[in-house]
């Protein structure tokens, strides 16, 4: 069984995702919150596998809920579920870690795929989000001075890491080794002066806000 763990402010919503993800019977919802803070108190001490989570909440945000559960346990795998069509918080759920980003709108079964694709260590971005993001960072002609100082082969990467994926996932999509994709992305965030992964989400950010 996977075990999920909802947070949303609207009750019925939570009881529509239940019911949604629970009739697939390999799925359980072992507990829900309708508040940030109570969601980052109890999610580390029931140890989902998956925590879903809104994106805007009356007291904070589920991206906050993400970072700081899995600083405490980086096991648990995020779900952003959102409304809205934010660029900045993508990649605000990039940096905290979210192994997904998807809107409402997702068709119930596309979510439910998402939830056993999360849980079995696998990204889910949604494309609709995430590609006008990714299509500036293969454009040299917006790109920051130093972007253009990447080879073709890191900025593959750099689309990759934009996309949330692990140096694992990086290897398996581009059919490399994994410690080579660690050497390409030591190379490309000394190039960019970055010091982190998740630094490279900061610039795809930066770009965006140069070309609404």
């Amino acid at each position: 069984m996977i075990r999920v763990y909802l947070l949303d402010d609207h009750e019925v919503v939570r009881r529509g995702l239940a019911d949604l993800l629970q009739s697939g019977g390999d799925i359980e919802v072992i507990g829900e919150a309708g508040l940030a803070r109570e969601a980052a108190a109890r999610i580390p001490a029931l140890r989902p596998d998956v925590m879903i989570l809104d994106a805007r909440l009356p007291d904070g945000s589920g991206i906050d809920v993400c970072r700081d559960v899995r600083a405490v346990d980086p096991t648990i795998k995020g779900l952003i579920l959102t409304s809205y069509e934010d660029d900045e918080a993508l990649f605000a759920a990039i940096m905290a870690g979210a192994a997904g980003y998807v809107l409402k709108q997702v068709r119930g079964t596309d979510l439910v795929e998402g939830v056993r694709r999360v849980a079995a260590g696998q990204s889910m971005l949604d494309p609709a989000v995430t590609q006008r993001v990714l299509d500036r960072i293969r454009s040299g002609v917006e790109q920051p001075q130093e972007l253009k100082a990447l080879t073709d082969q890191e900025r593959r990467i750099l689309e990759h890491i934009a996309e949330g994926l692990t140096n694992r996932e990086i290897a398996a999509e581009m059919f490399l080794a994994e410690k080579t994709v660690k050497n390409y992305v030591s190379s490309l965030l000394a190039k960019l002066g970055l010091e982190r992964r998740t630094q490279a989400a900061v610039l795809a950010t930066r770009l965006l806000r140069k070309n609404p």
